[in-house]
């Protein structure tokens, strides 16, 4: 089925998800197929549905959210795994099952312990049977580019044959290079009679760097489904990155002429939203969206720029949705300079939420000369990351005392439907001490799974951006802070954890001293010597 259009298919919410540190709760991965369905993608991978109840549960709820893409969700190549993805899906605007199998003489022989006649038989009677309760199916043939090209070209005319819409061809491994994924699909393509009756995908792992490559490679033989994540995240070295291969085809359309649906101005604010939900930052000199991304420092390369700026930047920020303005914001601001300025930044929040970050935006203000974008940015994503509810526990006030000489000590009060607690805590350092007194007033017992603090921006004066994750018996939670004020940032982001913890309902049931068994675990560590890694 050739034609001019790319689709993109995004997986970050099932192999994306995978990678270790990403994954997410069902309201974050609305949150993010929501932004999915904003930036243009044909396809949303929404889960594994039979992998558990709450994979089932995310995926059923996120083809109730959006109504654009079509959303899909995997499973093998077994009845009962096609019945769960067909039931978390079929509530969706446009459903989609994606079923796979192995093709590969070593997947067969070592994981599946099949020959080569009973995986096309398998794969046949999968295709059948999905198609039989949904009119979009894709069938994926595990490990293509390790596959016998014979043997591909008959699974692809029969899956076709059988049902399937698309058929994607994935380097599971990341093992090819550009040159064999170009001859696998131009192999294809060129000898499979049914061929015109089905969509030919990539999905290319990036364990020799080659993932985007590999994509525009298939892309330029003839495949017209590119598989993909927000900034490349996925399973081992990751999966091809979205921004990449839709600013490649962008970009270079001298060479690739194909159109897609991709709005490559909410790119940017894509890969913030997954760094603000997953707590992993992006690297500085990741392509597309890095900090770097369009940052000079050597003078040669300045003075290219401030002659034309075509010298060295081959695309413009603006065309990934980097604003560049000029309105400084500071103490003096009104709020209608604000807003516009949440506008240009691509945020459309009600005027509740608009109120409440102005009111942020004013306390930030009196702290920091001058408010940058990046710093107006953490202010959303911390506001819209946990709405606040009327049994959240607040921050009053704190008081640290803290020296090398010493254990360190702290004094926190924290409200909560009017009424003040306060607990003081001692331990190794402030923040530490402070985390201590948060855990004492909840009566909730976690440990602390990881702790990172980074610069928003520039300078002394800068706000400092705490993540914190905690788990107690019921669950995993994250939580942001955002202060120029380093303590302050970690008890905002400890208790904006905490808060989701105690709202969870997995951990209701659990009683409100769900972890009980370790309810003074902070200062037993510090008087045994063990670290929160030790004890978990």
């Amino acid at each position: 089925m050739m034609d001019n259009k790319v689709r993109f298919f995004d997986t970050t919410l099932r192999d994306g998800e995978q990678a270790p540190g990403y994954s997410m709760n069902i309201d974050e991965k609305i949150r993010m197929a929501r932004q999915l369905e904003a930036m243009g993608v044909d396809v949303i991978e929404a889960g594994f549905a039979i992998a558990s109840p709450g994979d089932f549960e995310s995926v059923r709820q996120i083809a109730r959210a959006v109504r654009e893409p079509v959303v899909a969700s995997l499973s093998r190549a077994l009845v009962k795994d096609i019945d769960a993805a067909y039931d978390a899906v079929r509530e969706a605007a446009r459903p989609r099952i994606h079923t796979f199998l192995a093709t590969s003489d070593i997947h067969l022989e070592f994981k599946l312990r099949m020959t080569r006649e009973q995986a096309l038989k398998r794969a046949v009677e999968a295709v059948k049977y999905a198609r039989g309760k949904c009119g979009d199916v894709e069938f994926s043939l595990e490990d293509a580019s390790r596959t016998d090209p014979d043997y591909m070209c008959r699974v692809v005319e029969a899956v076709i044959a059988a049902g399937a819409t698309t058929v994607n061809l994935p380097d599971t491994t990341g093992y090819a290079t550009p040159g064999e994924i170009h001859d696998m699909v131009s192999n294809v393509m060129n000898r499979v009679p049914n061929i015109d009756k089905a969509v030919i995908s990539m999905h290319c792992h990036d364990d020799l760097g080659l993932a985007v490559a590999n994509t525009l490679a298939g892309i330029a033989a003839g495949a017209r489904q590119a598989e993909c994540c927000v900034c490349g995240i996925g399973e081992r070295a990751g999966n091809a990155a979205l921004e990449e291969i839709a600013m490649g085809l962008r970009v270079r359309r001298d060479s690739y002429g194909l159109e897609y649906g991709i709005k490559t101005e909410e790119i940017a604010k894509t890969a913030q939203l997954l760094a603000s939900i997953t707590g992993v930052k992006i690297a500085p000199s990741k392509a597309i969206v890095g900090a770097n991304a369009f940052a000079h420092e050597s003078g040669i390369h300045q003075h290219g720029v401030m002659a034309n700026v075509k010298t060295y930047e081959i695309m413009t920020p603006e065309s990934v949705g980097f604003k560049k303005t000029a309105l400084v914001l500071g103490k003096h601001s009104g709020q209608h300079a604000f807003s516009r300025r949440l506008a240009d930044l691509g945020y459309n929040v009600d005027k509740t939420l608009e109120d409440r970050l102005f009111a942020d935006f004013k306390k930030l203000a009196d702290r920091k000369k001058t408010i940058e974008d990046r710093d107006i940015v953490a202010l959303v994503e911390t506001a819209t990351g946990h709405t606040p509810g009327e049994n959240d526990w607040k921050l009053k006030n704190y008081v640290v005392s803290s020296s090398n000489k010493m254990f360190s000590t702290a004094c926190v009060t924290l409200v909560r439907n009017g009424k003040e607690v306060t607990e003081s805590a001692f331990g190794s350092g402030p923040v530490f001490c402070c985390i201590r007194a948060v855990e004492k007033i909840v009566k909730h017992s976690f440990s602390l799974l990881d702790y990172q603090i980074q610069a928003v921006t520039e300078r002394r004066d800068a706000q400092g951006e705490v993540l914190v994750k905690i788990s107690d018996d019921a669950g995993t939670y994250r939580g942001r802070g955002v202060s120029t004020d380093i303590i302050e940032g970690s008890i905002l982001s400890t208790l904006d954890a905490v808060n989701k913890m105690l709202g969870d309902p997995k951990g209701k049931s659990l009683g409100t001293g769900a972890a009980s068994k370790a309810q003074h675990t902070f200062e037993d560590d510090l008087l045994t010597g063990r670290t929160d890694k030790q004890r978990d």
